[in-house]
């Protein structure tokens, strides 16, 4: 009956009550009717459908209404966070009482992807008791944690027996046991992070709150003393060796986590010989130990401004896995011949063992391939280099061909000193190297996919979806009343057709500003065991081989290679087992990957406010990157963003106008607008709430908004 429920639901955008429902359904006995009921009941509780106040049901599916994991700032406002779409603005006033971490429902307020979405929290649906991270603290002579109101408005009772050893100023980690009442919570520490002044505390309060952790279990450690710490001759049983093999790493300046090290040669018949080799983390992470499971339960590894938490303790990670110069290590190797149009047109895959020659850096390997300088010890690869700079070029080239889409946005890089402070915050540099490395990652991904995908074997896939029509649309309606108008049949199941609406964007001013709004309107990649392809790289199967020590859907599909190629078990109980086991898997891995870019960002935010706070007062240039009902964030070129509050733009009331997505004075007609230029001053900034306030230059020029219609019309 589930599925009939279902069925009636998603027909039409349309709510139903228990009646309608049961006429739909042609129900006639009072067991069917309770039947029915059970079921819904169900369906609410797992939100799959949705029971308004007026006693009918609707899908989410094809309803009007979002749900997803509210993250509220100390500022106020949340974020719902979607896992296939944009995330949700919602602002303080409409919170409706949801606290940081809930499940909510939001009723989306406006739709244009021209500006940050805004909705309204409908309703709770389940709150989120995680772990309370705050400063410990007597209030009224009783002992509490201090944390953000935003974040939990209740208090928090704490038991006596977990106070012990804890003192005032201390940031500590507590899980709530229980409601006391509406207004309060019983709690119990269960960590003591340090003290509120001490170096790199704020980093890892951050990392205990998102639920990552950067200490290990005892018994994970204890079961590290069986690993050897070289590879033992037992170990190199039935592996190809490939150390006598020309083979290197390149990575960036501070990598000791190095998972994947890459060979060329130049065919006979004119064709390339790629070969990718992955540190085989398989081999050691195995089931059934305490190993794996804390692996898996971390899902992956959060690389953070100043430190990584790993997902392996640092034996593997930076020992025994990582793929370090002139030493011996296990891999799994994906050796690939290409022809001169970028295809595949042979493959292996196995076991081996390599012995890197040097581990080079992406800022060393950028000196040849970009400026022809030979950094000291790169001499003897130089040829290597070139040759793979030739055939990353190729298959690039053949993506492009294909469609893949380029959004070419850039990422900020913190710099800090040797107490975390931030001292600058610069753009990542993406060169020939980083580009080249890529390129190759991507070819290794798609070959393995394919190898096991026509087995018809459970699999691991990294999948993108079709963004939704309605998305696309709302973006060029968007970029149309910025005067810019597309050339060419727009067909969002094609990724072709997304990459020539950028490549036509691509000499605009605004174009990093219009590329990330497009990006808003794209699907999230994910991981699952369905193969719909990847839309962003024009795949039609794609997998995550590469990155094995840092990701765990990698070291599943080593395990997956292992099972099934080189011990050939491809028996009934093992591929029932995989049915069953890797669904799970996949969805887990795909949220914890958002806990970690959740945490990322929150350490970026943290620190480039922390940054701001000693250029409150200066003056910056930078461009309108969102609008909204309260104001504007404007982004510097280094990717700071801050926000004008609609009260601090000078010179007139401003009010928001939602088709144009501008903000235009009421007596002066001047507007502001998505990718325009601004002269911004540091309002203030606040490390602790994580927030940088801008205010317009007095003298910064608006659009004027009558003299832009006649230019644009």
């Amino acid at each position: 009956m589930k599925d009939k429920i279902l069925n009636v639901l998603k027909q039409q955008d349309k709510a139903y009550s228990m009646f309608e429902l049961k006429d739909a359904l042609g129900l006639n006995t009072t067991e069917e009717i309770q039947s029915m009921l059970k079921i819904l009941l169900e369906l609410e509780s797992n939100l799959i459908i949705y029971h308004t106040n007026k006693d009918k049901y609707m899908a989410f599916e094809y309803s009007h209404l979002k749900k997803g994991k509210i993250s509220v700032s100390e500022k106020g406002f949340g974020f719902v966070l979607m896992d296939d779409e944009e995330d949700i603005h919602v602002d303080k006033d409409h919170l409706n009482g949801a606290t940081n971490g809930d499940m909510v429902i939001v009723e989306i307020i406006n739709k244009n992807t021209g500006a940050k979405r805004e909705g309204r929290v409908l309703r709770i649906a389940s709150r989120n008791y995680g772990p309370i991270v705050g400063e410990y603290v007597f209030n009224n002579g009783k002992p509490t944690i201090k944390v953000s109101d935003k974040e939990l408005n209740k208090k928090v009772v704490l038991t006596k027996e977990s106070t012990k050893n804890v003192v005032e100023g201390h940031i500590v980690v507590a899980s709530v046991i229980k409601e006391l009442d509406k207004n309060s919570v019983l709690a119990e520490i269960t960590n003591i992070v340090g003290h509120k002044n001490d170096v790199g505390v704020d980093v890892e309060a951050i990392v205990y709150k998102h639920m990552f952790s950067p200490k290990f279990p005892d018994d994970v450690l204890e079961e590290l003393k069986d690993i050897p710490d070289v590879v033992r001759k037992e170990d190199k049983i039935g592996r190809r060796d490939l150390t006598n093999q020309v083979i290197f790493t390149i990575d960036g300046d501070d990598t000791k986590d190095i998972d994947d090290a890459i060979s060329i040669k130049k065919l006979k018949n004119g064709n390339y010989e790629l070969g990718v080799h992955i540190a085989d983390v398989s081999y050691y992470v195995k089931p059934g130990t305490k190993l794996y499971d804390e692996a898996y339960e971390r899902g992956t590894s959060v690389y953070l401004v100043d430190r990584v938490v790993p997902m392996l303790p640092h034996k593997l990670s930076n020992g025994i896995c990582s793929l370090n110069p002139n030493v011996e290590r296990l891999t799994q190797s994906c050796v690939m011949e290409i022809d001169s149009k970028g295809n595949v047109v042979s493959h292996e895959i196995f076991e081996s063992i390599i012995k890197s020659r040097i581990q080079m850096t992406y800022k060393k390997v950028n000196k040849w391939l970009d400026e022809g300088i030979v950094e000291e010890g790169y001499e003897p690869f130089t040829k290597d280099l070139s040759l793979m700079k030739e055939l990353a070029d190729i298959i690039r080239k053949k993506r492009e061909s294909n469609g893949a889409i380029d959004f070419d946005t850039d990422e900020a890089k913190i710099l800090v000193d040797e107490n975390g402070k931030p001292i600058d915050v610069v753009l990542r540099d993406r060169a020939s190297g980083e580009k080249m490395i890529e390129d190759f990652m991507i070819a290794a991904n798609e070959t393995v996919a394919t190898h096991v995908f026509y087995l018809e074997l459970p699999f691991i896939y990294r999948v993108h979806g079709t963004p939704k029509e309605e998305r696309i649309n709302d973006f060029l309606d968007f970029i149309s009343s910025l005067g810019y108008k597309v050339t060419g049949k727009i067909n969002v199941n094609y990724p072709s057709s997304i990459e020539n609406v950028l490549s036509q964007l691509r000499d605009k001013k605004e174009y990093k500003i219009l590329s990330s709004l497009m990006l808003r309107a794209m699907q999230k990649a994910i991981y699952q065991t369905d193969n719909i392809g990847h839309f962003g790289l024009a795949s039609k199967i794609y997998t995550h081989f590469t990155s094995p020590i840092r990701r765990f859907p990698d070291t599943t599909v080593h395990r997956l290679l292992r099972t099934y190629l080189y011990e050939n078990d491809q028996s009934k109980k093992t591929v029932d087992y995989f049915k069953e086991y890797l669904p799970v898997l996949a969805e887990h891995a795909s949220i914890k990957e958002r806990d970690a870019i959740e945490c990322e960002r929150e350490v970026e935010d943290t620190k480039m406010a922390e940054y701001m706070m000693d250029h409150v007062g200066e003056e910056f240039t930078g461009m309108i990157s969102g609008v909204t009902s309260f104001g504007m964030f404007v982004e510097l070129p280094n990717m700071i963003e801050g926000l004008v509050h609609i009260s601090d733009i000078p010179g007139d009331y401003y009010n928001y106008d939602e088709k144009t997505m501008s903000l235009i004075g009421q007596r002066t007609k001047k507007r502001y607008r998505i990718g325009q230029e601004v002269n911004v001053i540091c309002k203030s900034a606040s490390k602790e709430e994580a927030f940088i306030d801008f205010e317009i230059k007095k003298e910064s020029s608006a659009v004027d908004e009558e003299k832009e219609i006649k230019k644009v019309g």
